[in-house]
């Protein structure tokens, strides 16, 4: 775990740096500087740009992490590289034509409840391609076990990019509708920042002839792009669904209380930077006993940085909605919630996903996958209709709890591993009590005293029992470094 545990805690840093930054961005200079149609609206192009991305470059950033560490000659590496790198281009150029001659229809349909949509369609494109080109180099990087400047460019960045556009919009240097476009450039040169550091990094030779087994490689991107767009559909499809059926501002309302819960999730974001080539190096030698190794630490210690974070967010919550002080985004309490339940679901599977995706049966990735699209776009249609945005909320809470426990049992069943043990009931027992305990206690004092004070108590409280229970080594160890 020591290359895994110090990228992860360099990129932990990274990403509460970024989360932080965007929590700034997202709770206060978009509530207060941009206009919420024009907010949500942003949000409504990323998230479709994001559910676009597998398809436009072809799943290559999941084949190049389970394929390169394959190759033991640099020629097989170079060709595969070369490979990877243009391959979109076939995807991108002629779904780019088919987009011109049938735009009207497209934006037409898109734009039917929310007009504003309509002259910005093409924008969902753009952003497609510099997302997935980014992940292109991303991965590119993470492949040589480089994935702490990649993580800064994707959290940072962009981050603080959107933190100066919003601050000259409230100057009037930008309209609302400059600052979309320039959004979408703040993203082209991201990818572009990336595509230099990849190849500092790792330069290879363009060889242009096809990798001995590019059968099995088209076979395997086919797989994933579908899965990909699926995971893709799980993670935005709300955004996307909401415009469809409610007013644009709603948007705004839901993406704030979805960016909050999603703190809990920086944990898994950070491992994964680190954990996903190694899965996948373990699983191309079939070093089971590894894999299933780091899969039992990666979920306890996820669970652990997870919980508190759920903590800290619920416990906060109102005290939290009071700074941002807009009344109409406190519609996104409960999917606070909700959303961060489905995030501990999520960090309890470890590694599971680069399992299953990096191992021989990674087409029943791609089913479940499918099944997680499919069933999510129902729910949301039925319960955006019955209760609004937190309808959506409860639909992915609904699908990850279900397909999540169905992986770990395919895992178990197929590779004989599984994640769990006596510490992950003890570490669910502390956070429900602390949680309970601490829910309804209020100190009556301003917001930010109140965060502070309960925060401190909550914490260490949770890390006093998180020691007892002795429930995570390297928890304990990396604990016990900085706090004699």
């Amino acid at each position: 775990m020591g290359i895994v545990l110090k990228q992860s805690f360099i990129n932990t840093i990274i990403l509460f740096v970024g989360f932080a930054i965007g929590g700034i961005n997202v709770m206060f200079l978009f509530t207060h500087f941009l206009h919420e149609d024009y907010f949500g609206l942003i949000t409504f192009l990323l998230s479709t740009a994001n559910i676009l991305l597998p398809l436009l470059v072809f799943g290559m950033q999941h084949t190049i992490i389970k394929y390169y560490s394959a190759y033991k000659t640099k020629t097989e590496q170079d060709t595969f590289l070369t490979t990877a790198l243009f391959t979109p281009l076939l995807v991108i150029i002629p779904v780019s034509l088919l987009g011109i001659l049938a735009y009207e229809q497209i934006s037409n349909w898109l734009s039917a409840e929310n007009p504003l949509i309509k002259n910005y369609t093409y924008l969902i494109f753009l952003l497609a391609i510099f997302m997935g080109y980014f992940e292109v180099f991303y991965s590119w990087t993470k492949i040589q076990f480089k994935s702490v400047f990649g993580n800064f460019v994707k959290e940072v960045f962009a981050r603080i990019c959107t933190s100066f556009l919003l601050i000259a919009v409230y100057l009037k240097w930008l309209t609302n509708e400059e600052f979309i476009y320039a959004i979408v450039i703040v993203y082209g040169l991201r990818m572009l920042i990336m595509k230099l550091y990849a190849f500092y990094v790792y330069k290879p030779k363009l060889l242009f002839k096809l990798p001995k087994n590019i059968k099995e490689i088209i076979s395997f991107s086919a797989y994933i792009i579908v899965a990909g767009s699926a995971a893709g559909v799980l993670l935005e499809i709300d955004k996307f669904m909401i415009p469809q059926m409610e007013k644009i501002a709603e948007v705004a309302y839901y993406s704030v209380g979805i960016y909050i819960a999603s703190v809990v999730a920086i944990p898994t974001r950070a491992m994964q930077q680190i954990t996903i080539p190694i899965t996948a190096k373990d699983m191309n030698e079939n070093n089971i006993d590894e894999v299933g190794k780091l899969y039992k630490q990666t979920s306890i210690n996820l669970l652990v940085a997870g919980g508190l974070l759920f903590l800290l967010i619920n416990l906060n919550i109102a005290d939290l909605y009071e700074l941002i002080n807009k009344p109409q985004f406190t519609k996104g309490i409960w999917i606070v919630l909700i959303i961060s339940v489905a995030k501990l679901m999520e960090l309890a599977l470890g590694t599971g996903n680069a399992i299953l995706v990096n191992s021989k049966y990674y087409k029943i990735f791609f089913y479940m996958s499918l099944a997680m699209a499919v069933t999510v776009i129902f729910l949301n249609k039925w319960l955006i209709n019955l209760i609004g945005i937190n309808g959506a909320a409860l639909a992915t809470l609904i699908v990850v709890l279900i397909y999540s426990s169905i992986k770990i049992v395919y895992i178990k069943y197929k590779l004989n591993i599984q994640p769990f043990s006596i510490n992950t009931l003890k570490l669910l027992l502390i956070t429900t009590v602390i949680f309970v305990v601490f829910y309804f206690w209020n100190f009556n004092i301003h917001p930010i005293l109140s965060i502070v004070l309960k925060s401190v108590i909550v914490s260490i409280l949770y890390v006093f029992f998180i020691r007892k229970a002795q429930i995570s080594e390297d928890i304990d160890s990396l604990v016990s470094k900085y706090f004699k």
